[in-house]
């Protein structure tokens, strides 16, 4: 090609990709949703300034504004609380339940059916002994309450695998009698739009939507429901004549042994690795024995067992065993059996369990005392007198599964 050539030709292809970036511009551009602001009707629903400012797609913009508004709905369904000029900065907008799977107890409700109550948000697990020890408090605000302008939600966050399945949930809360609405949280979107951290957790939200009052785990309970009581005044609802649960607090001022984790993937982050010399393997098979000296708060393994995940396995027909020496008055234990329902055998040293001191899932037949082990729960081993003791618990069957100990 000649000098002359390529400074025609030069112009010619910059024309030409001018022309192509031109139009790729004006085709991003019509592709784009347009903003349309349409204003909510007060007498339905409380509106930011009466403004919704919401992107949707460009078909929706026609001229029948009143089909559109009911079409965002549909979807969105947000609501925009008016701010209280005297709250905004000094208390926490409450944020939405997301996320969320099946509702128990309740059709799915969402923050337009909560306007102007008072809402009890409490972050719990069914296998979690503290939770346990909250629900009957919870349970005595639902029927004080409920008919005043309480509305209490269960957010059901699974600290293990088994909780997430709904028809445990379910068997559970019918266990447990409890009738106000339970959400699961499955994927934790709620309790992360929340920062929580913590079983169980409760959030008391005043009927403009501000968190009010925060309390971790147990204990508090006649703090909160005065709490309870000081919002629904608020909204001028008169509970002068109820009076606060006399309800027993039960306060651990005494040293015991802490939960305690036995699948890897929780134990060994705290520093809870089983006494054994092998230690925990994760995923592996390993025969353990027990070493001379047990040391207190402490799991210890005998037989075969498979370090999972969330929990250990039993993988011995002959016997396999778990030893604790614990510090408590009652020792709990979250199980579960693979298959068929098998038999824990419980023993104090090396003797079964008595009567006096055997938790309400112990069974007795002749002298043997052992638990039955048929679904994934948290099952009551001890409940004696407060010391320090050596439990053993034994079974035959490779279906056992144990996630934790805890202790009251």
């Amino acid at each position: 090609m000649t000098k002359k050539a390529q400074l025609i030709n030069k112009p010619i292809i910059f024309i030409l990709l001018l022309l192509v970036v031109i139009g790729s511009i004006w085709y991003l551009e019509s592709q784009k949703a347009m903003p349309v602001s349409l204003a909510f009707d007060d007498s339905e629903e409380i509106a930011d300034e009466g403004v919704l400012d919401e992107q949707v797609e460009s078909d929706l913009v026609t001229e029948d504004l009143e089909g559109n508004l009911e079409k965002i709905k549909q979807e969105k369904e947000l609501i925009i609380f008016t701010p209280n000029p005297e709250k905004e900065g000094k208390y926490k907008r409450a944020p939405e339940l997301v996320g969320t799977q099946k509702w128990v107890n309740s059709d799915p409700l969402k923050e337009k059916d909560l306007i102007g109550n008072v809402v009890l948000i409490d972050f719990w697990t069914y296998s979690c002994i503290n939770c346990i020890r909250t629900l009957p408090f919870l349970k005595e605000w639902h029927e004080k309450y409920s008919d005043k302008g309480l509305v209490i939600i269960g957010v059901h966050t699974p600290e293990f695998k088994f909780e997430e399945d709904y028809d445990n949930l379910v068997e559970s809360v019918k266990k447990r009698g409890l009738k106000y609405p339970i959400v699961q949280d499955n994927n934790y979107a709620t309790w992360r739009a929340f920062k929580n951290r913590f079983w169980p957790r409760k959030y008391l939200i005043d009927a403009e939507g501000y968190i009010r009052f925060d309390h971790i785990g147990e204990g508090a309970y006649k703090k909160t429901e005065m709490k309870i009581q000081e919002l629904l005044e608020e909204r001028g609802i008169d509970v002068s004549n109820i009076d606060v649960s006399d309800l027993n607090e039960k306060v651990f001022a005494v040293a015991r042994t802490p939960e305690l984790y036995a699948g890897y993937e929780f134990a060994l982050p705290r520093d809870q690795n089983i006494g054994n010399l092998l230690g925990l393997v994760p995923n592996i098979t390993k025969d353990y024995s027990l070493p001379e000296n047990l040391k207190a708060d402490k799991i210890y393994l005998e037989g075969k067992w498979k370090s999972n995940s969330e929990n250990l396995q039993a993988k011995d027909n002959e016997q396999s065993s778990i030893i604790l020496m614990f510090t408590a008055m009652s020792v709990n234990i979250v199980a579960d059996t693979l298959k068929e329902p098998l038999e824990l055998e419980v023993k104090i040293g090396e003797k079964y369990i008595t009567k006096e001191q055997a938790g309400k899932d112990v069974q007795f037949k002749d002298e043997k005392a052992f638990i039955v082990v048929d679904e994934p729960r948290l099952y009551n081993v001890v409940n004696g007198i407060y010391g320090m003791y050596k439990l053993k618990l034994a079974t035959k069957s490779n279906d056992f599964t144990f996630n934790t100990f805890t202790f009251g």
